[in-house]
């Protein structure tokens, strides 16, 4: 064999190589930028949370600059119109009881829920503020419906979550860590869990990584 057939094989057998080392490589490096931003997300949905659950007010503009800061390598922007690549949900429930209709309006003298009590025994949300891109995901805990939030802080009225459907919980098995126990929900009247959720935009690569997104929540 001559040695130009002989380098003309090699570049053919370097080329093949190529068609395969290099896809490999790429997406090694974007699984690996992904795992990162995991940790990311996984880390900001912690620590917004530890903060929410100590009252910290996020419908601040100041905490949601602070907020801003804390995950600013994943993109989240506090901008209007929503932009940028993240989206932190914080959301607080509470256990509707005969005490909790009460407060809302929904009992009688004696403490007695009405029938206007439609959501005695269920888990409603008394808050929920979406701060950063929306769109990047939705809450899995789902949101209210046919309430009407405070605007500004997200909010809702008692008299609002004791008599609206749409206030409570969709899907009561994600919070059945709260063992319900002879009625009630195992906690105290008037119990407040809060619940941080974090989602990020991953890294793309076409045809080799797609739709790529970092997802974490905590319960406090």
């Amino acid at each position: 064999m001559s040695r130009k057939t002989s380098r003309g094989n090699a570049y053919i057998e370097f080329a093949f190589i190529v068609l395969v080392l290099v896809p490999l490589l790429l997406g090694t490096l974007g699984i690996g930028v992904n795992m990162i931003r995991t940790l990311q997300t996984v880390q900001l949905a912690r620590d917004v949370g530890h903060m929410y659950a100590r009252k910290i007010d996020f419908s601040l503009v100041g905490n949601k600059t602070v907020l801003a800061s804390l995950g600013q390598d994943l993109g989240l922007k506090i901008t209007t119109p929503a932009s940028g690549s993240a989206v932190v949900i914080l959301s607080a429930l509470t256990y509707v009881d005969p005490a909790t209709c009460a407060l809302g309006g929904a009992a009688d003298a004696s403490g007695t829920p009405t029938s206007a009590c439609v959501n005695l025994g269920s888990w409603v949300f008394t808050q929920q503020l979406v701060i950063g891109n929306s769109t990047v995901r939705d809450s899995s805990f789902g949101r209210p419906t046919g309430v009407t939030p405070d605007p500004t802080t997200g909010t809702i009225s008692a008299h609002d979550y004791v008599r609206i459907r749409g206030a409570a919980l969709p899907d009561f098995t994600a919070i059945k860590n709260y063992n319900e126990a002879a009625g009630g929900s195992g906690l105290p009247s008037g119990q407040v869990v809060y619940i941080s959720e974090a989602a990020s935009l991953g890294f793309n690569l076409p045809g080799i990584i797609s739709n790529a997104k970092a997802y974490s929540y905590d319960f406090f």
